[in-house]
């Protein structure tokens, strides 16, 4: 049986600190969502300066986290961007927090996901009327409140992550079939964390 693909487990600190930085963030999530795309696009996106954005893109491309798509260049002036793995990356707290500067770097990493997060959602609910019904409908937001160990709430996240890789390698696959009528991009955000009322 072939091994499941897994998002990149980022242990090198360094890594990580890349992505205190909202724009690289941004940028991050953008080309994830284009699957290609160019400084000079990606900086329109982003109101800034395609000069900043090449900046911030060769950054990411030094630490792993991009790479240029040859493919996509028809001349030597224009440079294609894209992710380096389409499983995307992850970490773990507890092998980067250890020290004060790694307890900082993923408390900023983890707030500027959760608020890139939160501002994409309160984009969607500003134009939900211009999404029409047939779009609000299907729109969900949950929450369960459970009760688990510590292994069950990471067994959880297992199965929710298999889920997840299957629509995206369905939707891929329509995609490519040609099946693009009606198609957006969705973006499903899932938390699971413990708490105490």
């Amino acid at each position: 049986m072939p091994e499941t693909p897994r998002p990149e487990r980022i242990t090198d600190l360094s890594r990580l600190k890349a992505f205190t930085n909202p724009l690289r963030m941004q940028l991050y999530r953008l080309l994830y969502a284009a699957g290609t795309a160019t400084a000079s696009q990606l900086a329109e996106q982003v109101d800034q300066a395609p000069s900043l954005i090449s900046y911030h893109l060769r950054k990411l491309a030094e630490l792993g986290f991009v790479t240029e798509a040859t493919a996509q260049s028809t001349d030597g002036r224009e440079r294609w961007w894209q992710v380096s793995s389409e499983e995307g990356w992850g970490f773990r707290e507890s092998d980067l927090a250890g020290t004060p500067e790694g307890a900082a770097a993923v408390g900023a990493v983890t707030r500027g996901l959760v608020d890139s997060r939160a501002a994409q959602y309160r984009t969607y609910l500003d134009q939900g009327a211009a999404w029409g019904p047939e779009w609000t409908d299907a729109a969900f937001t949950s929450e369960w409140l459970l009760d688990l160990t510590p292994a069950e709430l990471a067994e959880l996240n297992d199965e929710l992550q298999a889920v997840g890789r299957r629509w995206r390698k369905r939707g891929k696959a329509a995609k490519t079939a040609g099946q693009t009528e009606n198609r957006e991009h969705v973006s499903v955000h899932l938390y699971g964390f413990p708490f105490r009322p």
